[in-house]
């Protein structure tokens, strides 16, 4: 090789199949794909919202974005149906590795020129000492901020004791700090301080190098191309629950739909992750949920408060969250010790990990060595806090809308009576992909009730965003929703309306605008699974049943706990005959 800037990125026997595989060169994202003239290594992030090209998939001679699907050409690199095209890095193999060479980016090169202080942001008045505190309730933070976006503009100040943040719902800032992390923007110092106070130090506040092995082991237990193996495990879950319904039904006993999807969330983020039948959905009483359901929201308390109190006197909302931790770390070491004991017995199955608790025992960081239980009971923590949260509340969110929403409850049971033909579930991840209405149901609720309504970065060097100096330490908060429900992006907007994902309703529709998953290179790698288990589960509630709600619509409100969660809502089932096609 002549040129001296080749790195070596991997060695040939850790890349198996034709890829894409996403690697690292000098902090520079890349990806890599085998073709039969051998290989070639391309920009690591989509140009459109800056997901990581290495976690899609080929198909057809195509390098799939696993974001928006968008399409690129694996010979030239060009997007299928659209003028951008991928930037290309010289790729050789040499004794059994494969080489990159990436030239220097000419950062910041296509921005404009910042004119402006962050300081001339208007924002509340905050009060001595507490700052902004006070004014903001925890339960209803996003609320909160959203209504000071209408007085003080898209972009303002606020203060939550000694500590300044800026908030901002403005697009163009979101999409950017989104693109540029973790290189440029990290998770919030708050956040990432509560966290590991908390003994999580996993894939989800992981910064720089230790980020990057540990995103890809999530990513690839929870990836689409793996959906189809999968599936059967998500069928498992909600034919259990179905029939736990029906005996509901029967009885007419009211159910708490939030509770109701957090044991089918649970279990099935319990069988893909950790390969573990927990099936609380046929239990009865207190459950896993219960230690987990008080982590969140204490968690999102913490974030906000003024002063860390917890710190010197514990109170009994601090004891309960200790104990809570307690158990579930108790109960997550029993896994761990199992899936050890297996992958001792079977070096077969050491050598191909079936799961993403056998892949983090097998796995090394970035230095080589084997993840350290603390790193590996952090990510079984954070995979069980977030394959529980954010779809179980989509679902709830989801059901909610349906019950004022007649009309698309029965395009939705029509869909599934369609479709699942004799079946009591969708037969497999083909006949899933026809449920074109339970999937719109799934984005316009996503849309309207984000389960992540806000997110929070720190800046790591000085920086510009549009016309504004920011300096090392500035936190943004970023909040979600706005965008999602501004006419500019989404025509009636404030309306539940499926149809716009269907292509059938007219106006504005800018998908790009809805980010319930986040977007960049830490998009929530969940995503695919979620919308299998959003759509497996409505299809197959409105299939059987008839949905309504005790108690009227305003009664449901929305209560934020880090992710944000419907309360007060219940609803009674009663059983319908089953049309079958």
């Amino acid at each position: 090789m002549k040129s001296q800037s080749f790195v070596r990125v991997a060695s040939v026997d850790e890349l198996s199949g034709d890829g894409p595989f996403a690697v690292a060169v000098s902090g520079v994202d890349v990806t890599l794909v085998r073709r039969p003239a051998g290989w070639r290594a391309f920009q690591g992030r989509c140009p459109h919202q800056g997901a990581l090209l290495g976690e899609g998939e080929i198909e057809a001679g195509t390098l799939v974005c696993r974001n928006h699907r968008w399409r690129f050409a694996l010979d030239s690199g060009k997007r299928v149906g659209g003028p951008e095209c991928l930037a290309s890095h010289p790729v050789v193999e040499r004794e059994g590795a494969v080489f990159v060479d990436v030239c220097p980016r000419a950062r910041d090169a296509h921005k404009p020129q910042a004119t402006r202080s962050l300081a001339t942001l208007p924002g509340p008045r905050p009060l001595p000492f507490f700052g902004n505190a006070l004014q903001v309730d925890p339960a209803r933070t996003h609320l909160v901020l959203e209504g000071w976006v209408k007085q003080y503009g898209p972009t303002y100040r606020i203060r939550t004791g000694p500590a300044k943040a800026v908030v901002t719902c403005e697009p163009a800032i979101i999409d950017e700090i989104l693109r540029e992390r973790p290189e440029t923007f990290r998770r919030s110092d708050r956040t990432n301080r509560a966290l590991s106070e908390l003994g999580i130090k996993g894939v989800f506040n992981a910064e720089g190098e230790p980020w990057r092995p540990q995103r890809k082991l999530a990513v690839a237990a929870l990836s689409q191309r793996h959906l189809r193996q999968l599936y059967p495990h998500v069928q498992t879950v909600a034919r259990r629950i179905m029939r736990r319904w029906r005996q509901a039904a029967t009885h007419g006993e009211p159910l708490d739909v939030v509770e109701e999807m957090k044991r089918f969330t649970v279990d099935v983020t319990m069988l893909i992750a950790f390969g573990h039948d927990a099936n609380t959905v046929e239990q009865s009483g207190d459950t896993i949920q219960r230690h987990l359901e008080r982590i969140l929201p204490k968690l999102s308390q913490r974030i906000g408060s003024a002063f860390p109190l917890w710190r010197y006197i514990k109170l009994p909302g601090d004891r309960r969250l200790d104990r809570s931790l307690a158990a579930v770390r108790a109960w997550l070491q029993g896994l761990l010790e199992e899936a050890r004991k297996r992958l001792a017995a079977n070096p077969h199955r050491r050598a191909n990990p079936c799961n993403f608790i056998e892949s983090m025992i097998v796995a090394v960081d970035e230095n080589g060595q084997p993840f350290s239980t603390d790193t590996i009971m952090s990510n079984l923590v954070t995979m069980l806090l977030a394959g529980e949260d954010t779809t179980a509340f989509t679902l709830s969110w989801a059901v909610h809308e349906l019950c004022d929403s007649p009309k698309w409850a029965g395009e939705l049971r029509r869909e599934a009576d369609a479709v699942m033909g004799e079946t009591d579930a969708p037969a497999d991840i083909d006949a899933l992909n026809e449920l074109a209405i339970a999937g719109a149901v799934a984005n316009e609720t996503m849309r309207l009730r984000p389960a992540a309504p806000l997110a929070s970065a720190t800046a790591n060097v000085d920086t510009s965003l549009g016309e504004f100096h920011v300096p090392k330490g500035t936190t943004f908060v970023l909040l979600f929703r706005p965008p999602a429900l501004s006419a500019a992006n989404f025509a009636d907007p404030l309306v539940f309306r499926p149809e716009r994902w269907l292509g059938r309703f007219p106006g504005a529709h800018e998908p790009s605008a809805s980010l319930p998953f986040g977007s960049g290179p830490r998009m929530c790698p969940g995503r695919s699974l979620a919308l299998v288990e959003m759509k497996t589960l409505l299809s197959m509630l409105y299939r059987n049943f008839d949905v309504e709600r005790v108690g009227a619509s305003r009664e449901v409100a929305e209560r934020f706990g880090f992710t944000m969660s419907a309360i007060g809502l219940r609803v009674r089932l009663r059983a319908r005959p089953v049309a079958m096609a």
